[in-house]
């Protein structure tokens, strides 16, 4: 099984752990001592549910702590060094090693709260946090994302309701320093102010830079005022994501009811404000495949948001026990396939290319499979430098999709035909026409 199926497949189905020895304790203390085992992580704001492991070169998170993933044909014997082999039909497949917890995780803050309570290790060399563990739709059944788990952490008391500035610096100078972190993902629940979560991640960026070298992503719900990305920029922060997660209105109302009250047409809006700050591929937006979009739906959002120079994050869902999305089936994995094989040289062409964008989730890419679709070929390249010079070309909101010459992946080909069969629903287009002309002016200047 070639990688970027293994790493597809293993994020749809998860992975079953045979004689796992289980999560061990950190080292207990700080310096050379021995390396703490393998980590994972249950409950949180996300990626959740997950454990990162490094395979075939390529570092992923693979859903381990799900209902699906223990029922998955993929296994792995694991030993308690963390390395082991993933299986499928007694046929292995691919060595894997599961990232060790890191050296700060046994060290506490000045104030003395442990500092995994503050900050993670996510992928291999990302430190995030959710600054404001804390929703105001999260309580509300009416309201709350089906898919969001970000109080179950919170309720467990592995984390704190809100971070401060000086002890997340605190955590990411250690963390840079014990265990070569380099770049930092700050996220946040929706608070009841105007700013979204802006003014905080904006103070908590600036503390860490104060302290330490590493570039920062921010992510928030778009604020009442656009000026918040200016002083977010000025902070220090380097790439900013505002998560769509669903695009169809029907689907947006049902699986996160309070957030689908922010229109489709206002994230477009703040995504164009935002790219003027931030600057091309410096935007990033989560798609989440398995909410109920459909294929065309989710490519047609991606086109626009690329051709507007922001970075379509897709990612399969994890179903979360305890979540109304607990027993939602994840999307199959020929599904993603199709979605990256089409994407991932779109991105490429338009210079939009993970490694390029300074930090977050893109940047890692571990949580998805599409930056292993995005084509490191001469001809590539050199659509790349000419997307630089030459705007991008708006697909017609009314027009039929037809794939590119790029996207002809075995898997894309059969769900295309479906869609055009009527199997897969067809959607209106995602953005109004106003949105699709301030998309190519911003392209175009």
């Amino acid at each position: 099984m070639d990688t970027q199926t293994l790493i597809t497949e293993l994020q749809s189905f998860g992975l079953r752990l045979a004689d796992a020895p289980g999560d061990a304790a950190p080292a207990p203390a700080e310096g050379d001592g021995p390396r703490p085992a393998w980590t994972s992580r249950r409950g949180g704001a996300g990626p959740t549910q997950h454990v990162a492991a490094t395979l075939r070169g390529a570092t992923v998170m693979i859903p381990i702590h799900t209902d699906q993933a223990a029922s998955s044909p993929f296994v792995a014997r694991i030993g308690r060094d963390g390395s082991g082999t993933v299986e499928r039909d007694g046929e292995e497949l691919a060595e894997v090693a599961f990232v060790k917890a890191p050296r700060f995780y046994a060290l506490s803050t000045r104030d003395g709260i442990p500092y995994p309570k503050i900050a993670l290790l996510h992928g291999a060399d990302v430190l995030a946090s959710t600054v404001l563990q804390t929703c105001v739709r999260y309580a509300e059944p009416a309201k709350a994302c089906t898919f969001c788990a970000i109080g179950q952490s919170l309720a467990a008391g592995r984390t704190t309701a809100k971070k401060t500035p000086e002890q997340l610096a605190e955590v990411a100078e250690a963390a840079a320093r014990l265990d070569g972190v380099r770049h930092v993902t700050l996220t946040t629940g929706t608070p009841r102010s105007a700013d979204r979560g802006a003014a905080h991640l904006a103070d908590c960026a600036r503390a860490i830079k104060a302290g330490v070298n590493l570039p920062v992503q921010a992510q928030c719900e778009p604020p009442d005022d656009f000026a918040w990305f200016e002083r977010m920029h000025a902070a220090g922060v380097d790439s900013l994501g505002m998560h769509l997660e669903a695009v169809e209105d029907e689907v947006r109302a049902a699986a996160m009811p309070g957030k689908a009250e922010v229109s489709v047409a206002r994230y477009f809006e703040a995504f164009e404000a935002a790219v003027r700050v931030f600057g091309r591929g410096q935007v990033s937006t989560y798609l989440i495949a398995g909410l109920g979009d459909s294929l065309e739906a989710l490519l047609g959002a991606s086109e626009r948001l690329i051709a507007m120079g922001v970075y379509p994050f897709l990612v399969p869902l994890v179903p979360i026990p305890g979540t109304p999305s607990a027993h939602r089936a994840p999307p199959p994995g020929d599904f993603m396939r199709a979605l990256y094989a089409h994407v991932g040289p779109l991105l490429a062409r338009a210079g939009l290319r993970s490694t390029d964008v300074k930090a977050g989730c893109a940047r890692c890419g571990a949580c998805s499979g599409l930056s292993g679709f995005e084509p490191a070929d001469r001809a590539a390249s050199a659509g790349r430098a000419a997307s630089a010079t030459s705007p991008a070309v708006m697909p017609d909101p009314g027009a039929a999709m037809t794939p590119t010459s790029e996207s002809s992946d075995d898997a894309t080909i059969p769900l295309r035909s479906c869609a055009e069969q009527g199997a897969l629903p067809r959607v209106p287009p995602l953005a109004p026409v106003h949105l699709l002309r301030r998309a190519r002016a911003v392209q175009e200047h």
